[in-house]
C-alpha cells in the first residue's frame, strides 16, 4: 500500500489573483516539474496556439483566461507552456476509467486514472469577479474532474474515447466551465452543446431539483439521455465507443444489479469505495485504478471525499464555506494498492 495525500486549497478573490497564487505556490513543486519531465520523454501530439486558445476562452470562459494569465505570471513560464500543461484546450485527452451513479438526492463517483496524472489538490474557490463558487478536486490544476457549485449543480465526467480528436476543450476544462457558469442541468446541457470538444466524454449532471442527465459529448456530436448510471461508453453515440467495452459494461451491470442497496448516500458511498464490491478498480498501470471516491448532496450542500478504498469519507460542509467560513483541514490522506508514482509526491515517477 502507498500512502497518498491531497492538499486542500481555499481561495476567495479574482481569477487572476487565484491563478497568480496557484502559480507562485506551485513554482517549485513536483506537480510542475513532473509535467515538464513528461514532455522530455514524449513529444506532444498537438500544437498550442496561444491566440486561438485566447479567443476560445474569451468566448466561453473569459474569467478562466484571466486565471491562466495569473498562473503564467505566478509560475514565471511562457503562456505556451502553461497552456500545454494546464490549459485544457487542444491538448491530448488521457484515457481513464470512472463510474458514476446518481439519484434525485446525490451523485457518487469513483475517479479511476493513472497515479502520475493526479494533482493531489482539492480546491474550494469563490470568485469575486464572475462565476459561481465551486468545491471539488482539481485536474491539471485549472480543471475540475468532479464537483459542486454554490447553486447545487453537481458534475462528474467519464472517459469514452480519444480517437479522431478535434480542436476543442478537454474534459476537465469543460467540467470547470459547467460548474463555474451553470446553475441547472438545462444550462449545463446548453453549454456542453455549444463548446467545441477535443475528445469523447460523458458529462453527468445533477441539480437541486433532482434532475439528472448524462450528456454524451464528442467532436462530432452531442446527445443527452436521462440516466443515472454511467461508466466508460456511450449508449446513443455508439459509433464513438472503443472496441473493448467489457470492463465498462461489467461495472455498469454491477451498479445496476445493486440499485436497491444504493438508496441512501451512506450505503452508496460505502459500496463504491469498497475494494471488493466490484466497482472500485485496481488497474492503476492500465490508467484505470480508483484514486478517489466522492459523493455530492446538492440539497444538504455536503461533499464526501476520500482517497483510496475502504475508508470513511471526509465530510465538507459546502454551505458554510460558500457563506464565508473556512475549513480548518489542510490535507487529506489515503492508501492505494500501487507502487506507481504520483505527480504531487514522487520525484522519480514509476509508470
Amino acid at each position: 500500500m502507498k500512502r497518498i495525500h491531497s492538499d486542500i486549497v481555499q481561495f476567495r478573490g479574482s481569477h487572476y489573483d487565484f491563478g497568480y497564487k496557484l502559480g507562485k505556490n506551485l513554482r517549485d513543486s513536483l506537480v510542475v516539474s513532473n509535467r515538464q519531465k513528461g514532455w522530455k520523454l514524449k513529444r506532444p501530439r498537438f500544437e498550442i496556439d496561444v491566440d486561438e486558445a485566447r479567443v476560445q476562452f474569451q468566448r466561453y470562459a473569459p474569467s478562466i483566461w484571466s486565471e491562466m494569465e495569473g498562473l503564467r505570471d505566478g509560475l514565471q513560464l511562457p503562456m505556451e507552456e502553461v497552456l500545454r500543461d494546464f490549459g485544457g484546450y487542444r491538448v491530448e485527452p488521457d484515457k481513464s476509467g470512472c463510474s458514476i451513479y446518481t439519484t434525485e438526492r446525490f451523485m457518487v463517483r469513483n475517479y479511476d486514472f493513472h497515479p502520475f496524472t493526479y494533482d493531489g489538490m482539492f480546491c474550494l474557490y469563490q470568485p469575486t469577479d464572475e462565476g459561481y463558487a465551486v468545491i471539488g478536486p482539481t485536474s491539471r490544476i485549472t480543471g475540475r474532474m468532479d464537483g459542486m457549485n454554490e447553486k447545487g449543480l453537481v458534475m462528474g465526467y467519464n472517459f469514452t474515447h480519444r480517437r479522431k480528436t478535434a480542436d476543442g476543450f478537454v474534459c476537465y476544462m469543460v467540467g470547470r466551465m459547467i460548474l463555474e457558469t451553470c446553475a441547472t442541468v438545462e444550462e449545463a446541457i446548453e453549454l456542453v452543446k455549444s463548446v467545441p470538444h477535443r475528445g469523447a466524454f460523458s458529462y453527468n449532471v445533477l441539480d437541486r431539483h433532482g434532475k439528472t442527465f448524462v450528456i454524451e459529448a464528442g467532436p462530432r456530436a452531442v446527445e443527452v439521455r436521462e440516466a443515472n448510471v454511467c461508466t466508460n461508453h456511450f449508449e446513443i453515440l455508439t459509433e464513438e465507443n472503443r472496441r473493448y467495452l467489457k470492463d465498462s459494461l461489467e461495472r455498469k451491470h454491477v451498479i445496476e444489479d445493486n440499485r436497491n442497496q444504493l438508496i441512501e448516500p451512506e450505503a452508496a458511498f460505502q459500496f463504491f469505495n469498497d475494494s471488493e464490491a466490484g466497482v472500485f478498480a485496481d488497474k492503476y498501470k492500465s490508467w484505470a485504478g480508483t484514486i478517489h471516491t466522492s459523493l455530492y448532496l446538492p440539497n444538504e450542500m455536503e461533499v464526501w471525499f476520500t482517497l483510496g478504498g475502504d475508508r470513511d469519507p471526509v465530510v465538507f460542509d459546502a454551505k458554510k464555506w460558500f457563506t464565508g467560513e473556512d475549513i480548518p483541514l489542510q490535507r487529506m490522506y489515503g492508501d492505494v494498492d500501487t507502487d506507481l508514482g504520483f505527480a504531487n509526491m514522487d520525484a522519480k515517477l514509476r509508470t
